[in-house]
């Protein structure tokens, strides 16, 4: 019997932040120490940062990382840790896991399989690593290998799969397993998506099955950079047992999951397999041998679980009111920030925006507690006195109500109880005479009076656009981070004014359809989240029909009217831009889904959409960052390109006109 504690490490770092990525790093593999853990798998890059982008280009960066590394090596004593940088070989930059044992680098393994859909561009930055290849760099006078890898410490085969690695047919682990592997770690960086948790889980299992090892799984936690949101989630299992799995979404720096594992009876479970995988011969890399025997544990292995909201599947509205605070909260604290305004309408969207600052607060101060939160903030002034959630967002959030004649009593009233109820600043004021000033001016230039019956859209916009410099004025005057209140569906359609409610640094709710947001504000009203519950001011909200208020009261005027049903809006864009399909395309897609609508209606919805999408791209080009929450996303920067001058599908929809008469 040789057993052997294995840890998984998630870890919150920040690109380029050398001391602060090192020291949490050495917090990871002290408190991994701690736990009796011989081997500890770190998450990908996690010395640099996952999301370096160009700069991983800079020679000053490669250094930096090898630096840092060498710095945290004397830590590893009796122990195996991987740890992910980039790494210089031949003039070719690769994604790196190093080796470290016993206070000595062994070697690095590099990436063979590279991510570049969807958000992830990696082919733009590293090179693939051929399976079965082999070489050496000088490190201090040293050679040291790179390349396919394994690692005999001590008798403890140790292999390495990072992150995508592990998600293609022909995964390294087949090659390693082959060559003997007890265990297999998988550094990564897996960005959150709704469900994604139970891909991961399956591949996790499915690995330690196949291969008959012992599997260790490390994702990058947090709002690294900006945009993407990483869950942090950490798995380990062996010969397709799940033996441990650690909280996602927290607001820990680094969540730790640790698991014994045998690994004479893995081998013997292996020994005792029909038939391997691959011949060992299959392998084709080298072994490197350290001396330095990996100790068993000398005391109880610590118990880790999964939080008690993360069921399979997970629920998608928990993952959202978890995923979104978190990478606010990051972003908050990493952009210096000292915050939050929020241009409060009394719609569904900036409730939403407001409710998730309300979640933050209370997530972080349940997950860290309060004087970890405040310490995690300080640059925000005033937190020192802060009792609880409440008391925290009002030092942290102001809420601003803008009205116009054209604003009802309703939205001015849900918007004050919205924000009384999360304890937020509420301050309003009326932009009439800015609105009426431009207008005049406007009047002048153009030698008559503005009208509505002419001048529709420039007197709706003029409205949005008067709200934008007071917010940003406000947001200025206190160092604070100023939100957009978009959604998804509007920025599919342009249904924005751009530096109106387009204004902000931040657009935290633009990776989600505005159907998705209206269900999940009446399930925040009625249950909200495990363990933190509703939020009942939202009834001021959810009763009313999403409208912009920016057309006279009589006008009737709401968000559907302007564009569509906004259930079919969403299924046209996962349609149109998800899956690339053509107008007629899409056309015959949603026809089944929404029999109550008639063809014509249809028709004309399709044409809209696809004629508006193409006119709104550079609105997107110019949207605030938002964060990537699903399959898909809209902004220009991260998962969806299109050009901002096209032909407009103007054939296509012709084709789908002429489709439409002939019945």
């Amino acid at each position: 019997m040789h057993i052997l504690r294995l840890a998984a490490a998630a870890i919150n770092q920040t690109p380029l932040d050398w001391t602060g990525n090192r020291d949490r790093i050495l917090a990871a593999i002290h408190d991994a120490r701690a736990a009796d853990a011989a081997v500890l798998c770190l998450p990908e890059l996690c010395i640099s940062g996952y999301s370096c982008e160009d700069q991983f280009f800079s020679a000053g960066v490669q250094n930096e990382s090898l630096r840092t590394l060498a710095e945290i090596a004397p830590a590893t004593k009796a122990m195996a840790v991987a740890v992910g940088l980039p790494l210089m070989v031949n003039r070719g930059l690769y994604n790196a896991a190093a080796l470290l044992c016993d206070g000595e680098l062994l070697g690095f393994t590099l990436k063979q399989h590279l991510a570049g859909d969807g958000i992830h561009y990696e082919p733009r930055w590293f090179r693939k690593w051929p399976a079965g290849a082999v070489q050496r760099i000088d490190l201090a006078g040293r050679p040291i290998p790179v390349g396919d890898l394994l690692y005999n410490c001590g008798g403890v085969r140790i292999g390495v799969e990072i992150c995508r690695d592990a998600w293609v047919a022909d995964r390294p682990g087949a090659r390693l397993a082959a060559g003997g592997a007890d265990v297999i770690l998988n550094p990564t960086a897996s960005h959150f998506s709704f469900g994604k948790e139970d891909v991961r889980r399956r591949i996790v299992l499915e690995g330690s099955r196949t291969f008959d090892v012992s599997f260790v799984f490390a994702n990058v936690l947090g709002n690294e950079a900006g945009r993407a949101v990483f869950d942090g989630g950490t798995l380990i299992a062996s010969s397709g047992k799940m033996l441990a799995e650690g909280p996602r979404l927290s607001f820990a720096d680094h969540v730790l999951a640790c698991a014994d594992v045998d690994v004479e009876a893995t081998r013997r479970r292996r020994a005792s397999s029909s038939e391997p995988s691959l011949p060992p011969q299959a392998y084709g890399g080298e072994t490197v041998h350290c001396p330095a025997r990996l100790p068993s544990p000398q005391t109880a292995c610590p118990t880790t679980a999964r939080s008690p909201w993360d069921a399979s599947p997970p629920p998608k509205f928990e993952e959202f009111s978890r995923a979104v605070p978190l990478a606010l909260f990051d972003y908050l604290r990493k952009s210096r920030t000292s915050g939050m305004v929020v241009s409060l309408s009394g719609g569904a969207d900036s409730a939403a925006v407001v409710a998730m600052a309300w979640l933050m607060a209370k997530l972080a101060l349940a997950d860290v507690g309060r004087e970890a939160f405040i310490a995690r903030l300080p640059q925000a002034p005033g937190l020192a006195d802060a009792k609880d959630a409440e008391a925290i967002l009002g030092r942290l959030l102001t809420c601003i109500y803008q009205a116009t004649r054209n604003s009802g009593d309703a939205t001015r009233q849900a918007a004050e109880a919205v924000a009384r109820s999360v304890g937020a600043e509420f301050v309003h004021w009326n932009i009439d005479a800015l609105v009426d000033g431009y207008v005049a001016t406007a009047s002048q230039a153009v030698g008559r009076q503005l009208d509505w019956r002419r001048d529709d859209f420039a007197l709706q916009n003029i409205q949005a656009r008067a709200r934008g410099p007071a917010a940003w004025l406000l947001a200025n005057l206190r160092n604070a981070l100023l939100l957009a209140t978009g959604n998804r569906s509007e920025a599919a359609v342009g249904y924005a004014t751009m530096d109106g409610d387009t204004c902000g640094g931040l657009a935290p709710i633009a990776g989600v359809d505005k159907a998705f947001l209206l269900q999940w504000l009446k399930w925040m009203e009625t249950s909200g989240p495990l363990g933190v519950g509703p939020l009942p001011a939202l009834a001021a909200v959810t009763r009313q029909q999403p409208t912009a208020e920016l057309r006279p009261a009589s006008a009737g005027q709401t968000d559907e009217g302007d564009l569509m049903p906004y259930v079919v809006l969403d299924a046209l864009e996962r349609a149109a831009i998800r899956d690339k399909l053509t107008p007629i395309e899409a056309f015959q897609m949603i026809q089944p889904e929404f029999p109550q609508y008639s063809r014509q209606e249809l028709g004309g919805w399709v044409e809209r959409f696809y004629t508006l999408w193409c006119r709104s791209q550079w609105k997107r080009e110019r949207l605030a960052a938002s964060f990537h929450l699903d399959d898909r996303g809209l902004d220009a920067k991260g998962w969806c390109r299109f050009p901002i001058l096209s032909g407009g599908f103007d054939r296509e929809l012709a084709e789908l006109r002429e489709r439409l008469k002939q019945g």
